[in-house]
């Protein structure tokens, strides 16, 4: 069953309450899916101290690792769209590999390289 990926950018909105993003994430978890963040998303959204609300989000959720083989996909993304960021890129690999759909903030670099890649890559924009 295909489940969904949150970008960083959803980490952020749900550390400020956006409430689109915890309908989402409720609704997710009702019907029995745990959301997947990758590791780079957890590093480039935290900045410490009592961040509450995301780790509320967080601890229903999955935090995925950027093991060596998730790395060099990554990489490879990056090379074939012309981008330096690895965390999108981890999270175009990661949700390709298991068929999610990606909840983001801002699609267009994920998009860019879900193309390059030619992957089926689902995006939903907040």
């Amino acid at each position: 069953m295909a489940g969904i990926t949150y970008d960083t950018g959803v980490l952020i909105a749900a550390e400020r309450g956006d409430r689109r993003v915890w309908a989402l994430h409720r609704r997710s978890l009702e019907r029995g899916m745990v959301p997947t963040v990758p590791a780079g998303v957890l590093a480039q959204s935290w900045r410490g101290g009592p961040q509450h609300q995301m780790s509320r989000l967080l601890s229903g959720c999955r935090i995925e690792p950027l093991n060596e083989a998730r790395a060099r996909s990554a990489g490879v993304a990056c090379g074939a769209a012309g981008s330096s960021d690895v965390v999108d890129a981890s999270v175009v690999v990661g949700a390709a590999s298991r068929g999610d759909l990606v909840l983001s903030s801002d699609g267009r670099d994920l998009a860019r390289l879900r193309d390059a890649l030619d992957v089926e890559v689902r995006l939903r924009i907040l």
